[in-house]
């Protein structure tokens, strides 16, 4: 069994802790078989359904095209100078070849064709390539309304065009599309690891919730933010983001608002506790909001107002997730979601985007938690196959017991499939009960 497969078995058939993730000499095996896996059998998929036969990449170190994020080689933190990758697409043969117009080759995956002793002039080297394969399309990754594809910059953009001729010059365009479809497609090896990695994020978000993390009446809110931060690093993980943490109770009338600052210092038995959290790992990254009630002294379940306000927002999600369809915008889920849940008496909010090599990913927006009347032009791009999103939403729940609303706000990894959607890794439908040790996650 070669070495990746073996990796990748372990992946899918181990409980991932501290002990199980892999080191950074097995993640570069398992990042670099992906990457072959990506370039061999997604990409040319991809340039063919978007009529693009030959994708141009120029980046800078430090100043780098997004999509490069997707492409470094495991052994790359970043460019190096400037770095040129063209990929054409032979719609005849339906061969790939990958090069790089560059010092180095670009990893093991995509050899370096350029000989500066023989061309100094690296861009000009870019053009003969170019007029060797004679394409029909050229795209450069600008793009008005999409940043992860809006890449290149002015003064490489002007540098290209100014040594390619000018036949060529007129077959330029936006690789716009292309550059969205790459970034948010997931391929089956993807989705393994996938599964393993909101597996971690869930795992961290119960011990966090816990009281081996959490003392009632001492933990402050903050204290569990930092220690996430603490249990990915020992991990040997990252987060992309800084994780919130924040509770709703009785005593308070305010209700939880989108700016940012936690509601309480001090984490008290009755609260509801909620957090925002998030792992990078593989290259792929998780987002995920759980909810989570802290147990009063001769308590062993949580209220059944918290319980069934709970199902509702698991019933939002239902809504929103059977009308994901294939070709369909964001906006037109969107729309058709709340109108649904509305007329159900639900309060809902859905601000789900995509989830992937980015937390906040390229594909089709889904609302937004202050644009709930759709999202102009990321919100209009189609939806399709083998994409992963971030789940996010809320609903308002008037709780009688406390007089007040409150926000059930619940964020989970999903796939869309030609087989439908799915949860990554199970979703939350029951509260966490700090101090029981209770499965809390469902399909």
């Amino acid at each position: 069994m070669k070495i990746i497969n073996l990796i990748l078995f372990l992946l899918i058939t181990v409980q991932i802790n501290a002990q199980d993730i892999l080191g950074l000499k097995e993640r570069a095996k398992v990042i670099e078989e992906i990457q072959k896996d990506r370039f061999e059998n997604l990409l040319p998929q991809l340039m063919e359904e978007t009529g693009i036969d030959m994708w141009v990449i120029i980046t800078r170190e430090y100043n780098e095209d997004p999509v490069i994020k997707t492409l470094l080689p495991p052994t790359w933190l970043n460019a190096r100078r400037r770095t040129i990758l063209a990929f054409h697409y032979d719609k005849k043969s339906k061969d790939l070849e990958k090069v790089a117009i560059a010092r180095y080759s670009f990893g093991k995956n995509i050899p370096s064709i350029w000989n500066k002793e023989e061309e100094p002039n690296q861009m000009k080297a870019l053009a003969k390539f170019i007029e060797e394969k004679n394409p029909e399309k050229i795209g450069l990754n600008y793009s008005d309304h999409f940043a992860l594809a809006d890449g290149i910059v002015k003064t490489d953009y002007e540098l290209f065009l100014e040594n390619l001729p000018s036949k060529l010059s007129k077959r330029v365009v936006s690789a716009e599309e292309l550059a969205i479809r790459w970034i948010e497609t997931r391929t089956e090896k993807e989705m393994i690891i996938y599964d393993q990695l909101v597996e971690i994020t869930h795992g961290i978000i119960n011990e966090a919730f816990s009281t081996k993390v959490i003392t009632p009446g001492v933990t402050t809110t903050d204290d569990v933010v930092w220690w996430m931060r603490e249990k990915v690093k020992k991990l040997g993980l990252k987060t992309w983001f800084h994780p919130t943490i924040d509770v709703q109770r009785n005593e308070n009338s305010d209700l939880y608002a989108f700016d940012g600052e936690s509601k309480f210092d001090i984490i008290l038995p009755g609260d509801l506790v909620h957090c925002d959290f998030g792992i990078t790992y593989l290259t792929l990254n998780t987002d995920c909001q759980e909810l989570a009630y802290v147990l009063k002294p001769n308590e062993t379940e949580a209220p059944d107002y918290l319980v069934k306000a709970l199902d509702e927002g698991n019933r939002v999600q239902d809504i929103f997730t059977d009308l994901f369809e294939y070709k369909k915008t964001g906006n037109q889920i969107l729309k058709e979601s709340l109108e649904q849940g509305k007329s159900e008496g639900l309060r809902p909010q859905i601000y789900t985007h995509p989830l992937g090599t980015f937390g906040h990913s390229a594909g089709t927006t889904l609302g937004m938690w202050d644009s709930q009347g759709g999202v102009p032009f990321t919100g209009d791009f189609p939806m399709n196959y083998n994409t992963v999103y971030a789940i996010e939403l809320n609903t308002k729940v008037f709780v009688k017991e406390w007089n007040k609303d409150i926000r059930v706000m619940l964020e989970e990894a999903g796939v869309f499939e030609k087989t439908g959607f799915r949860y990554v890794n199970g979703r939350q439908t029951e509260l966490i009960l700090l101090g029981s040790k209770r499965n809390h996650l469902g399909n």
